[in-house]
């Protein structure tokens, strides 16, 4: 059912748009004993969740009694990070999830079903693991905060993936990395349906009755004719109505189709953001469609000092590298510690342009050696700082004084860029 919806393509929704939709929300439900709050984490600053999640503290009171960051595989929140993205809320509210311990197993969707939707590709069962607070807190309520917008493994992020992914368990998310991977990067992004997606909506049909009742409040963001982020469409709801019509929007205001591929392309990471390529490989992900045969990535990423948020993540990438799809799979069949961390080898072919195009990495703490290794370009931070100054472009196609044509992209988590024809074709 949805409780509340507003928003379009040029909707501007203020923090009080926000504070009275989720109250409008709350009070249709009616009083509740103990909520569970599963938000995003800072890798998701600018969907507006630490503002929703505050709205919630603060109309909840003592009832909302622990806030679980959704971290799947990334490294937990700093107390610094959780006060710039959740403001005044006590600290000792927040828990810490742990992907590889603190989970259980609610059940399983069978290899039959995963066989049919990945085309024959795979035919592996996959568990539904949640962190054990949401099964033994005793909760009435979970609120799951978050926004919607083109993603690499799930086609659009958020609504159950915040859930089985972001609270999930070493082989629920390696799993479904996989799939994503196998099943094809390029056919799922930007697409609400897809092999992934349906794995998770076949384990809420299953064995949703095992966790207490979920309500999401599904944020669009886009950026405005200034290039400034605004916040498109609030939808809040506990089916998956309530996703579809948040990523409908999403599809309008965060992915855009160009008419020809681009030659050259220039992201920056903001290193409150991007700390690894685990994160930052954004960048390649959303404007892979985008870039011509043998044009050029630029990333600029100050904050790069490592691949992987996980420890054990972090050397299989360093020791792999992103060589490609065939590479990969040939390296999960020969060495069981990839074999059995499928997220790393999902991750190494996703970041790979396949040899199609050239990916330069400009990191601030690693070295031309680690990039190089990892099978990336590497070029000088601070000379292609100097020329591809952030201070003077503008997101989208940029003029520079040495009459050079690139486009520009401010934070590649905001949306999905593509070429029609080819986004169209899949």
């Amino acid at each position: 059912m949805i409780y509340f919806e507003k928003g379009s393509e040029k909707a501007v929704l203020s923090n009080e748009d926000l504070e009275n939709g989720l109250y409008t929300a709350l009070d249709r439900l009616g009083r509740k004993r103990k909520v569970l709050a599963i938000p995003p984490d800072i890798t998701r600053l600018h969907s507006r969740a630490g503002e929703v999640t505050r709205h919630a503290w603060e109309y909840f009171g003592n009832t909302l009694t622990d806030i679980l960051p959704a971290l799947g595989t990334h490294s937990p929140m700093s107390p610094g990070q959780l006060q710039t993205m959740f403001g005044d809320i006590p600290l000792s509210l927040f828990r810490e999830h742990n992907w590889r311990k603190d989970v259980v197993t609610l059940g399983q969707v069978s290899g039959e079903f995963i066989h049919e939707i990945t085309e024959g590709k795979l035919s592996f069962d996959w568990p539904a693991q949640v962190n054990r607070l949401l099964k033994e807190g005793g909760y009435d309520l979970i609120l799951s905060p978050g926004q919607v917008v083109p993603h690499e493994v799930i086609g659009m992020a958020n609504y159950n993936k915040n859930i089985f992914i972001g609270t999930g368990g070493a082989e629920s998310i390696n799993k479904s990395h996989f799939v994503g991977a196998v099943y094809g990067m390029e056919r799922i992004m930007g697409r609400a349906e897809n092999p992934v997606r349906a794995i998770l909506n076949k384990a809420e049909v299953l064995l949703g009755n095992k966790l207490p009742p979920v309500l999401y409040v599904l944020t669009v963001i886009g950026l405005n004719e200034n290039d400034r982020q605004v916040t498109r469409g609030l939808f809040i709801g506990d089916d998956i109505e309530t996703f579809r019509k948040a990523a409908e929007l999403s599809v309008k205001v965060n992915i855009q189709l160009l008419d020809k591929p681009l030659e050259k392309v220039v992201v920056y990471l903001d290193p409150a953001e991007y700390k690894s390529t685990w994160l930052g490989n954004k960048a390649i992900y959303r404007t892979r469609m985008a870039l011509a045969d043998d044009g050029e990535l630029i990333i600029l990423a100050p904050g790069l000092k490592e691949f992987g948020e996980d420890k054990e993540i972090d050397r299989l990438i360093r020791k792999y590298g992103y060589h490609g799809t065939d590479y990969t799979l040939d390296q999960v069949k020969k060495n069981r510690e990839l074999a059995e961390n499928l997220a790393a080898a999902a991750h190494l072919i996703h970041g790979s342009s396949e040899g199609r195009f050239n990916i330069t990495y400009c990191p601030g703490h690693l070295s031309k050696e680690e990039i190089e290794k990892a099978g990336f370009i590497f070029a000088d931070l601070t000379r292609m700082q100097k020329k591809y100054d952030i201070t003077k472009m503008e997101d989208g196609f940029n003029i520079l004084p040495d009459g050079e044509e690139i486009f520009y992209i401010s934070n590649p988590a905001l949306g999905l860029w593509a070429e029609k024809k080819k986004f169209s074709n899949l």
